[in-house]
């Protein structure tokens, strides 16, 4: 198993300094989101300033760009790194997709796995020098002159994750991804019962099993009283969200999401945490000291987890 470390940046040299730093302390891999920053550049930086660690966008919005886009960023990322670039990818959600990216929206788990489908496809393209020739319901790309090849990658093509919650995403990225990054806002039940079953439909389809498909879970996780109430924060944040809700619901607790949602909308955030009983917060989150964090994950995690998100402290009591 390897235990990344991840965040989200305000700036892309705060970014980069993350990820040396956790490549000092002995973490395997880390993760930039996008947020505030563009993560291939914040990756670009981070690969000039790192010798070992393994960089990973979790997320780049797939939506916000195109397959050639993308590939061009990712290959760029992968050689600057010497083969350390992990590309995940997340559709995100559709007031963000068409209110401020400005970009379409449509069968996300349709659209999702044709996109990664098409960066393979370019990939392949320039590592094999064969025509370009990918049409699909959504993105289409037939034209690839010398010009603009840049040819094989010397370290071959990085690894592709798909972020997903909801069933039928999770199977796309079974089926077309080398790994899948869970959200936070996930519990293990839900990761048994659910995404892995998923998981495993889209391995069957594209006639493959289990073997060298990462699962990355990035626990909630609090070993102190600020990252508990932060963790609080969090969950009442995400529970919110009624792309979400599966989650809840398959614990019972669907009318919480109801509670969350209305006050959202109300602009209520501050009286959101509240609403998280001690049980909500026992299924999300692994609470106590770093030794009792670090034995919890192993036991919630480490039979189907390859990767874990853990802080600093809790990753040293692994």
């Amino acid at each position: 198993m390897k235990v990344d470390s991840g965040g989200y940046a305000e700036t892309v040299s705060e970014a980069a300094d993350a990820i040396a730093d956790a490549e000092r302390a002995g973490f395997d891999g880390a993760w930039v989101a996008e947020t505030k920053l563009d993560p291939f550049l914040a990756m670009a930086v981070a690969a000039d300033r790192t010798e070992r660690i393994e960089l990973i966008t979790a997320i780049a919005v797939a939506f916000a760009r195109n397959p050639m886009t993308v590939a061009t960023q990712a290959n760029d990322v992968q050689r600057l790194s010497a083969g350390r670039f992990r590309l995940g990818l997340g559709s995100q959600i559709e007031p963000h997709i068409t209110k401020r990216f400005s970009m379409p929206w449509s069968s996300p788990a349709a659209r999702m796995r044709e996109f990664v489908l098409a960066v393979r496809a370019i990939w392949r393209a320039w590592e094999t020098g064969d025509r370009l020739a990918f049409r699909g319901e959504f993105y289409k790309h037939t034209l690839m002159t010398p010009f603009f090849d840049p040819g094989p990658n010397p370290h071959g093509n990085p690894k592709i994750y798909v972020a997903a919650v909801g069933p039928r995403m999770t199977e796309v990225a079974g089926e077309v991804a080398d790994g899948l990054l869970c959200h936070s806002f996930i519990t293990e039940r839900y990761l048994r019962e659910v995404a892995l079953p998923a998981v495993e439909r889209g391995r069957a389809k594209a006639g493959k099993d289990l073997a060298g498909f990462d699962l990355s879970v990035p626990p909630f996780v609090a070993t102190t009283p600020a990252e508990l109430a932060d963790v609080k924060e969090k969950i009442s944040f995400y529970g919110s969200t009624p792309a979400y809700r599966a989650v809840l619901d398959l614990h019972g607790w669907g009318d919480l999401q109801d509670e969350l949602h209305a006050l959202s909308r109300r602009g209520k955030w501050a009286e959101m945490p509240a609403l998280i009983s001690a049980d909500v917060l026992a299924a999300f989150a692994v609470v106590g000291s770093a030794e009792e964090v670090a034995a919890e994950v192993r036991r919630r995690f480490g039979d189907i987890a390859q990767r874990l998100t853990l802080p600093e402290a809790a990753f040293r009591a692994m």
